[in-house]
């Protein structure tokens, strides 16, 4: 049975781990505590036996997805081949989990940052085998969406990226390759469009529902932007923001304080029950 790690359990991790699941995989899923696994297990149950509603075009999910195995141990990712990381848009916090990937993972390894806007070539900085490194950007949530980001780093090997477009084709998804930069394409551009929705909500030039109603109906836009950013987490779209900034000191990417007031008031979006819109915890 094919085998891959997810490093980090939250909305992107475990959205993550549906795709593999569905397509047989051996999913290593692990995350910095016990209780974040456990709440992270129930949502992927939650989302599995929902997923067939709505993506019928690859992966079985029917009945339970096979079980995951969950932990907080980096000696279970001895020996994986693939390990997608998707932690905190924090350097700190991924300089610690790439310290810990380096002393279990050897140079045969594909490590895929699924990150939304640390460069690639920086974030391999921190392994001695950064050819193995690669960014691998899921959008959320993974198992509606075919289409992958990936972005090669500048010490990116050709036999890496080799690996990563058969694993992707595996789970039924199509990649497009860019450059490495910081945000990428997606996030550099969806990031800005976020952020001055934010400022007309803050400036009460229209309300949230109708912001993203013209995004919607006018744009046919799947999501509006403060949707997207309710999905997202404010937390980690202020924090991409902050990336975006300190690498282009452009100040079109200068954070909207709404946004900065409502990540420090814990209003996150969806995973806390309340950000631009209020949800259902379960």
């Amino acid at each position: 049975m094919p085998q891959v790690a997810i490093i980090g359990a939250g909305e992107i991790g475990v959205s993550v781990a549906i795709c593999f699941l569905s397509h047989g995989y051996r999913v290593i899923l692990l995350d910095k505590s016990e209780e974040i696994l456990n709440r992270s297990y129930n949502r992927l149950l939650r989302e599995y036996r929902h997923a067939e509603f709505f993506y019928s075009n690859t992966g079985d999910y029917s009945g339970n997805p096979p079980e995951p195995l969950l932990t907080t141990d980096y000696a279970n990712l001895s020996g994986v081949p693939y390990v997608i990381e998707n932690v905190t848009e924090d350097w700190d916090t991924k300089a610690a989990v790439y310290r810990s990937i380096g002393t279990v993972c050897g140079e045969g390894a594909v490590i895929m940052a699924n990150t939304s806007c640390i460069p690639i070539t920086k974030i391999a900085s921190l392994l001695n085998h950064s050819g193995g490194v690669i960014g691998v950007h899921f959008m959320n949530p993974a198992y509606l969406i075919n289409l992958v980001e990936v972005i090669k780093g500048a010490h990116t090997s050709g036999d890496t990226a080799a690996k990563v477009y058969g694993l992707l084709k595996d789970i039924g998804k199509k990649a497009i390759t860019v450059n490495d930069s910081a945000g990428f394409v997606s996030n550099r551009v969806s990031h800005t469009y976020i952020n001055e929705a934010a400022f007309i909500v803050q400036e009460q030039v229209a309300a949230p529902m109708d912001v993203d109603m013209i995004f919607r109906s006018c744009m046919g836009h799947k999501m509006g932007p403060l949707e997207t950013a309710d999905l997202i987490g404010i937390d980690t779209v202020v924090r991409s923001l902050d990336v975006l900034f300190d690498n282009f000191r452009d100040p079109k990417y200068r954070c909207c304080a709404l946004l900065r007031n409502m990540a420090a008031a814990g209003f996150l979006g969806r995973k806390s029950g309340k950000g631009f819109y209020e949800y259902d915890l379960f």
